[in-house]
Order: structure tokens, then sequence, then C-alpha cells
């Protein structure tokens, strides 16, 4: 899976991102897994979700912040 960037996350509505961020959180906990079991096949790949997942947080942050204003 491709590096995504934020610009593409800020197309999405709030409710695309939220269940774009559970996806995530799900790949990371079995990325946890597979790492302990020594099974993980590919180590980058966990990093580019911790990013992504804070991409995701970021982007709902700031719509959160257009909201309120």
């Amino acid at each position: 899976m491709a590096k995504v960037k934020a610009e593409s996350f800020r197309a999405s509505t709030a409710d695309e991102l939220k269940t774009k961020l559970v996806e995530l959180k799900k790949e990371q906990f079995n990325l946890r897994f597979q790492v302990a079991s020594g099974e993980l096949e590919n180590p980058a790949r966990k990093q580019i979700v911790r990013r992504e997942i804070a991409r995701i947080k970021t982007v709902l942050g700031e719509k959160a912040a257009a909201a309120g204003k």
C-alpha cells in the first residue's frame, strides 16, 4: 500500500476519515502481533500505518477547528 498524502485526506468527509482510522488501528494491532510472533514480512509497514494514523488525526482536528470557528 502506497503512502497517502494529507491532501487526499482533506478531500474526504469526517465520517470517511473515522472509518479509515478504525481500519488503520486494526491493521496496526495486527502488525503488533506479527512483530511479536516474528511473522512480519514488511517492517516498514508498521511505520507507514502509524504516520497515516497521525495524518488522519491531524486532518480531523483541522476540520473540527474549522467547524468550531
